[in-house]
């Protein structure tokens, strides 16, 4: 009995579409290019939080490093952050020569959203003879109305290990708790009803001005606006208490609630 013949399937007419789309990234800004003095501090410090930037892809700054573009070991600061399973994915920031520089290893420049012209890569393209006009620029948006609530994330389920939760361009509320291995991370300020024993990053965009509140404070690691502080950093801190973690200009503050 022979077989029935099999159905011939129409391929698709598009292989793949294209979207934008925005991504929290964390930028990694260094104050000395050496791999030898870059990779074995960032490993020290987390592995007190193991987890933290796993996997992660992270963006190189270049705006502190006045050296000459050359003077930048690309591929030893590529190969030493992969060995902490780190992955660089571009660079911000730094002159166009640096810029170029890293290019050549496959990190290629990455603008944030309302970056710097500065920050693109320049091309050798000769200038056309009548320029035109530039186009008129838009309006800028109205700021938002006095009293207007900023967006908010309400998460009712306990933040598993492994999983990370991300409020973008808000605050973020956990109702449940944040479990070890787990990460939350909002733009704004960061509200865990239950435990936090995970890890809690919040000001995202540089906003100093967020706070993380946790009725049960005893994380593996906090952050606001970049600055951070792992599980050893809190031998200060009321753990298992009602807290507030704020910044008072480059310190990190850990207020008892109530």
């Amino acid at each position: 009995m022979s077989a029935a013949p099999r159905p011939e399937t129409t391929p698709r007419l598009e292989p793949f579409r294209l979207r934008g789309a925005n991504f929290n990234l964390l930028v990694l800004r260094l104050l000395d290019p050496r791999p030898e003095a870059v990779v074995p501090a960032i490993g020290d410090q987390f592995r007190r939080a193991p987890g933290f930037l796993r996997f992660a892809p992270v963006v190189l700054g270049l705006g502190d490093l006045d050296i000459p573009a050359g003077s930048v070991d690309f591929q030893g600061l590529i190969d030493g952050l992969r060995g902490l399973e780190i992955v660089p994915i571009g660079t911000t920031g730094g002159t166009p020569e640096m810029r170029n520089a890293a290019m050549a290893f496959g990190l290629p420049p990455i603008r944030s959203t309302g970056g710097k012209d500065n920050e693109e890569p320049v091309a050798a393209a000769p200038a056309p003879a009548e320029p035109a006009p530039p186009p008129q620029a838009p309006p800028p948006a109205p700021p938002p109305a006095p009293g207007t609530a900023r967006p908010t994330m309400i998460v009712d389920t306990p933040v598993r290990a492994g999983q990370r939760v991300w409020a973008q361009g808000g605050d973020l509320v956990v109702t449940s708790t944040v479990n070890a291995g787990g990460e939350v991370i909002a733009d704004g300020n960061i509200h865990v009803y239950g435990a936090l024993r995970g890890r809690a990053i919040a000001g995202g965009g540089d906003n100093a001005e967020a706070r993380i509140f946790a009725q049960n404070f005893d994380p593996e690691l906090v952050s606001i606006a970049g600055y951070y502080a792992v599980r050893d950093g809190l031998a200060g801190a009321p753990i298992g208490k009602a807290v507030q973690v704020r910044l008072t200009g480059e310190r990190m503050r850990f207020d008892p609630i109530g």
